[in-house]
């Protein structure tokens, strides 16, 4: 994947991009988001659900959170990152590169829940955007409450 990726740059290299662009971008982490996934992990918290796993290693696509009972697997996907179509952007420099690059992370989760989903285990993708918001996280809360239990009671 990264080399298509670079291929789609000149020199394939991020020739180009400023001291301060590179430091703001490194610094993404793909764990822990304060604005999706600890949001999302206060709020099971806060609504007495357990029984689940943070980025379990073991299970396809390393859910989010993984509720190893019910068999419930649950991605919070960022809108930049995963090319929400309400709130996502493709950056205008090196538009290129980067909507191959969201092309492939949209592919890589269908190819991950179609995947988890034949291990007969349930996927729930919420978008980073459906967090925020007056009860926004009451809904999500509880849309994840009742497929775990749902799947507990059969």
């Amino acid at each position: 994947m990264e080399s298509h990726l670079k291929s789609l740059l000149e020199n394939g290299t991020f020739s180009g991009v400023s001291a301060t662009r590179s430091n703001i971008m490194a610094a993404v982490k793909g764990k822990s988001n304060l604005s999706t996934e600890v949001v999302l992990r206060y709020a099971l918290v806060r609504a007495g659900m357990s029984g689940w796993r943070l980025h379990a290693s073991d299970v396809m696509g390393k859910p989010d959170f993984y509720f190893d009972e019910a068999r419930v697997a649950v991605f919070v996907d960022g809108c930049f990152w995963h090319g929400c179509d309400r709130c996502g952007h493709v950056p205008k420099t090196r538009s290129a590169f980067w909507s191959a690059k969201f092309d492939r992370n949209k592919a890589r989760d269908i190819r991950t829940t179609r995947a988890l989903r034949a291990e007969g285990i349930h996927v729930i993708r919420l978008w980073e955007h459906a967090l925020k918001g007056p009860g926004a996280l009451t809904r999500v809360v509880s849309r994840v409450r009742g497929v775990v239990e749902r799947r507990l009671a059969s």
